[in-house]
């Protein structure tokens, strides 16, 4: 069975927008289409990760202590996804990707937050879909694409429809630190260039588009490829 592996961002699971209506029809096309892939899903930490985290910048934290507090956060927004999706999740949440790839091929979906300080969530999802040999990843996010500038600032931005993985690199630069939020992770990016495994950068709360993506049809999204 083909494996996808789903990053999905802690803003679309709970942007505080109907959020419990949006699980309950997210769950809805997991319950689909895991019945013909196997799916594994990482969820950020979203604003509640940023409040402990910001919080805890204030208290003069190390790094790595905010990282545990944005871990733990997105554990939580896997277990409400978990709940979402009822008995067609695994009921509990994996603490490593050795441990969530153990748990795949159980016809249920496999649901999972943050691993261990200086990886993000999109990190984890690039180091499980290469431990499982996933076919893409479907980075889900609040933005609709990767563009030549953020869309929410700049009128004039420009979406990519394709990109290389070089273009991906040269597009990151800068390094990890707890609360950030790029297109993808930049240890992430090096995984799946190494393994050649393709991300679709599409919007979260687009459930057609999510299917689409996962299914590995066409998208209006990024394909980020070669």
């Amino acid at each position: 069975m083909e494996k996808v592996v789903v990053s999905l961002g802690g803003s679309i699971i709970i942007p505080d927008d109907r959020d419990g209506e949006f699980l309950s029809k997210f769950a809805s096309v997991l319950s689909k289409v895991s019945e013909e892939f196997e799916v594994y899903v990482v969820c950020g930490g979203g604003k509640i990760a940023r409040y402990y985290i910001v919080t805890g910048r204030e208290l003069q934290a190390t790094e790595d202590e905010l990282d545990d507090l944005g871990i733990q956060a997105t554990r939580i927004n896997a277990r409400l996804v978990q709940l979402a999706l009822k008995s067609r999740a695994i009921q509990t949440v994996p603490t490593t990707v050795e441990e969530a790839a153990a748990l795949g091929g159980k016809g249920k979906v496999v649901i999972m937050g943050g691993t261990t300080p200086g990886h993000t969530t999109d990190g984890v999802s690039a180091a499980l879909a290469e431990k499982v040999g996933a076919s893409r990843v479907v980075n889900a996010t609040s933005v609709d694409g990767v563009y030549t500038a953020d869309p929410r600032k700049d009128k004039s931005a420009r979406k990519y429809d394709r990109i290389s993985f070089q273009q991906l690199r040269e597009m990151l630069g800068g390094k990890h630190g707890a609360g950030s939020s790029h297109v993808f992770d930049p240890m992430g990016a090096e995984i799946v260039m190494r393994n050649k495994i393709p991300i679709l950068v599409v919007a979260g709360r687009d459930l057609a588009e999510m299917e689409r993506a996962i299914r590995g049809q066409r998208i209006s999204g990024t394909v980020i490829d070669g």
